[in-house]
């Protein structure tokens, strides 16, 4: 490559990601997931496009997807909270495996009895299209206020889920005879075992070094996040475990630490986020070819119609039954199982592995996904209010960011008091922090002044808290528990140990 061409492909790079963070406030407002419109910016410069930029090659699309993936799932763990999680844990895990057999079943049928694929190519799309995806879950459910053990579930569902369907898509695609489904079954638990243990053991190693080990740049740690993130999937692929659920449990940890800095970290994992997302997607829609799909539209909706009314739905009440889940979060459940990225990067893998239909197999799956999360995004705040599942306005959470002051053996907490915090018309001396941590600055109205034990705190303070070593993490408490329960935080039992980021 001339320095000539570099220059051009960094040119045509940046208008493409100019285009698709104007695309994002686009589809902001009207509800239509951006992941559609990051596909039809790769198809407008494609093959048939304005762009008519050749491009057919399957395993590079596949190696790029699965690096994007991972740091998709790197930013969906760092964001999700461990007290709406952890409820929805069992739940989550018995969609992404008994509801991923549940809708492999259902729709291999549908594709094989009603559309006339063979049955091979039946069970890879029944496969490739039984796993939600992570970036259309997790930037479509947090626009809406769902309640935490509906957003809790479905987001642990998308990260869970991806393990089982890859091995399951490898096993259909691969030369020779299926393995006997318990071997199937036997390989799932064991990566997803090894996924686990290795998720989590790198995410609370790299929390306490992260904790323990002031850097010299606050830029630093975002990146070291990140790293660590990574890592976990690298180590746990290399362990023959899940690596996608080893990055998304490692960044869980990681994203419930309390850890130095933590808004630019996040904001860091956002901005990776969001360029993974588009170049994904752009890459994507350049591997389609849009006059091939033509023979493929009808055999797409009709297998979709049978994943999204009957598959889904039943996996989920299959799934959810032990758990008494009201009829209604049922049935958002069971609408909000959207498709994206995923299903279209597993769809290469039959195509680098030869499999006879293959290109086929892609243009049904990439229709598919296209088609229905363009029904399923825009519609599912509007099934959220008519089901009467928006999430109640409580006492607004505290924003709290710590950065470490190495050679004083203490912390510097910024305080942040947003509109529905109970700790609005506290004094300063109702706080009770712990002795060792004290109020020694507040800012309001871009004005800033040392308080008095009898300042009364209002909605949009931001407070500077120091702490030393030993008693940041009772402060940190303290302040959440306040800003919960007000100045009758002890006697209402809030210990702000639920709070997160």
């Amino acid at each position: 490559m001339t320095v000539h061409h570099l220059n051009q492909l960094l040119l045509v790079s940046s208008v493409v990601l100019l285009v698709a963070v104007v695309a994002v406030r686009i589809s902001s407002r009207s509800g239509l997931p951006s992941l559609l419109v990051y596909l039809g910016i790769g198809v407008a410069i494609g093959q048939d496009g304005i762009g008519d930029i050749p491009y057919d090659n399957a395993e590079l699309t596949q190696v790029i997807g699965y690096a994007a993936l991972v740091v998709i799932l790197a930013e969906g763990g760092l964001g999700t909270k461990w007290s709406e999680a952890k409820p929805a844990l069992p739940a989550a895990t018995a969609l992404a495996l008994a509801g991923v057999a549940v809708s492999v079943g259902v729709t291999a049928s549908a594709a094989h009895y009603i559309v006339g694929l063979e049955w091979r190519q039946a069970l890879i799309i029944g496969a490739v299209v039984s796993s939600t995806d992570a970036a259309a879950v997790f930037s479509v459910l947090r626009r809406i206020p769902l309640p935490s053990r509906v957003t809790g579930t479905l987001e642990a569902e998308s990260g869970f889920n991806d393990a089982p369907v890859v091995i399951l898509v490898v096993a259909f695609s691969a030369a020779g005879p299926v393995e006997h489904w318990y071997v199937l079954i036997g390989e799932i638990a064991l990566e997803l075992a090894i996924g686990a243990a290795i998720g989590l053991a790198v995410g609370w190693l790299g929390a306490w070094g992260l904790r323990h080990v002031a850097l010299p740049a606050s830029g630093l740690y975002p990146i070291a996040v990140m790293a660590i993130a990574v890592a976990a999937y690298a180590v746990g692929a290399t362990a023959h475990g899940s690596g996608f659920l080893a990055v998304y449990l490692a960044s869980m940890v990681l994203g419930n630490a309390r850890l130095p800095h933590w808004p630019a970290t996040r904001g860091f994992a956002e901005g990776l986020g969001w360029i993974a997302q588009i170049g994904m997607f752009v890459l994507l829609g350049l591997l389609v070819t849009p006059h091939e799909l033509g023979d493929d539209i009808v055999p797409a909706l009709l297998i979709g119609l049978a994943l999204t009314l009957l598959a889904r739905p039943l996996s989920v009440v299959v799934c959810l039954l032990p758990f008494r889940v009201p009829w209604q979060e049922q049935t958002l459940m069971s609408w909000a199982g959207l498709r994206g990225a995923v299903p279209i990067i597993l769809a290469t893998i039959p195509m680098v592995q030869g499999v006879d239909g293959s290109e086929r197999i892609f243009n049904i799956v990439f229709v598919l996904v296209v088609v229905y999360t363009l029904v399923q995004g825009p519609t599912l705040p509007w099934l959220a209010r008519k089901l009467r599942l928006g999430e109640d306005s409580g006492a607004a959470d505290l924003g709290i960011e710590s950065a470490p002051l190495e050679r004083l053996r203490g912390h510097l907490l910024s305080v942040a008091i947003p509109d529905g915090s109970r700790m609005h018309g506290v004094e300063v001396g109702e706080l009770r922090l712990p002795a060792g941590a004290a109020v020694t600055l507040v800012v309001r109205e871009e004005t800033s002044f040392v308080p008095l034990p009898s300042t009364v705190l209002r909605r949009g303070d931001e407070l500077l808290v120091v702490a030393t070593d030993p008693v940041r993490d009772a402060a940190e408490r303290r302040l959440r528990a306040v800003g919960r329960g007000g100045k009758l935080a002890d006697w209402l039992g809030t210990d702000g140990s639920r709070a997160e980021h």
